[in-house]
């Protein structure tokens, strides 16, 4: 890879900015001073540094957001936050999208990469990856509705979903539940309790595959998937 291709991708600079940090003597392979952009060098192999900080090349990311109300589920728009916003300007660098989406008002678990491939089996309808929601429920939710998610529920617009898993928490005035589908439709749990008479009045995603929500993130907060979650996801799809 070209030395150039290298900085600019980790995200120091510009093909321009990263020719100045070349002039200034800033950068080191295997220790010695390299002048020439073009100078070809094999990251994997070689140890390249900035200032003495050693470049780790990087192709794909992958990161876990506890995404937060308010906050949509693009890489960009002209009127609302996204959550492409709310990462550093280095990890924007690497262009990563959101894994699905969570409506606006959703919040947790939401995975973004620059791995169209990963995102491809995890999206793929055939691939069955389970995601398990917690929810706030207008209504007295009963075990006659988890028959009935069971089986499939038809939406309003004649859609028929696939089974899905109800666990009911708390049945009251306001329920609390948690449910497992395998789908992405538009709005679907919503409109899966819409279907049953009732409403979501406060929406979280918990996992999707074997990738758990870290509790740890407060809302709006992100990290790195560890090495494990990454290969349990790859292996999921």
């Amino acid at each position: 890879m070209r030395l150039d291709k290298l900085l600019a991708n980790m995200g120091y600079g510009s093909r321009k900015e990263v020719k100045q940090l070349l002039k200034q003597k800033a950068v080191t392979v295997d220790g010695v001073y390299v002048k020439d952009a073009a100078a070809h060098v094999d990251p994997d192999k070689q140890d390249v540094s900035v200032f003495g900080e050693r470049v780790v090349y990087t192709e794909f990311v992958y990161y876990m957001m506890n995404k937060p109300s308010g906050v949509i589920s693009a890489t960009e728009d002209l009127r609302d936050e996204t959550v492409i916003d709310l990462l550093e300007p280095l990890h924007q660098h690497f262009q990563p999208f959101p894994v699905g989406r969570l409506d606006k008002d959703t919040e947790g678990l939401l995975l973004l990469t620059n791995d169209g491939i990963l995102a491809h089996n995890l999206l793929s309808p055939k691939k069955h990856v389970p995601k398990v929601y917690y929810a706030k429920i207008e209504g007295i939710v009963t075990a006659e509705d988890g028959e009935k998610f069971a089986q499939g529920v038809e939406l309003d617009d004649g859609y028929v979903t696939k089974p899905g898993q109800l666990v009911i928490l708390a049945s009251a005035e306001q329920s609390e539940i948690e449910l497992t589908i395998q789908e992405g439709k538009f709005h679907q749990v919503k409109r899966m309790f819409e279907a049953v008479g009732k409403r979501v009045v406060y929406l979280k995603r918990l996992s999707m595959g074997n990738l758990q929500l870290d509790e740890n993130l407060a809302l709006g907060e992100y990290r790195e998937l560890t090495a494990a979650e990454l290969a349990s996801l790859q292996n999921k799809s």
